[in-house]
């Protein structure tokens, strides 16, 4: 028997999905984490479940995964220019979310060491 764990990471496919989850009250002081992908890229593809075991060891933070060619939009917005892209995103509280960090590429080590330090530092 095969056990199924919920995915903790959401999938955003559209501008207002976007700004729906960045803005709203019960996620203000969470940290996000953005994977920018694409199912045409094969580097992004294979970090996917390296960012889903992310994820499920930081719950404290929401996890997020955009594929670029189904909102456009964002990818211009937030300065995406290759995939897979990671960026840490403030808590709000009060003001603007900010990204505080990014990653490109698909690195293992440097994804989870970003990661973990960013959570590290959002908690403070």
């Amino acid at each position: 028997m095969v056990s199924t764990v919920k995915s903790r990471v959401l999938q955003i496919d559209s501008q207002e999905k976007w700004n729906l989850i960045t803005s709203k009250p019960m996620y203000q002081d969470s940290p996000i984490i953005v994977n920018f992908t694409a199912t045409w890229c094969k580097p992004a593809t294979a970090m996917e479940p390296l960012f889903e075991e992310q994820a499920l060891k930081h719950k404290e933070a929401i996890f997020l995964s955009v594929d670029v060619d189904e909102v456009k939009g964002l990818m211009e917005k937030m300065k995406i220019k290759a995939m897979p892209t990671f960026i840490m995103m403030t808590p709000n509280k009060n003001q603007e979310r900010e990204v505080m960090d990014k990653v490109v590429g698909a690195n293992p080590n440097e994804i989870k060491k970003t990661i973990a330090t960013f959570i590290n530092l959002a908690r403070i």
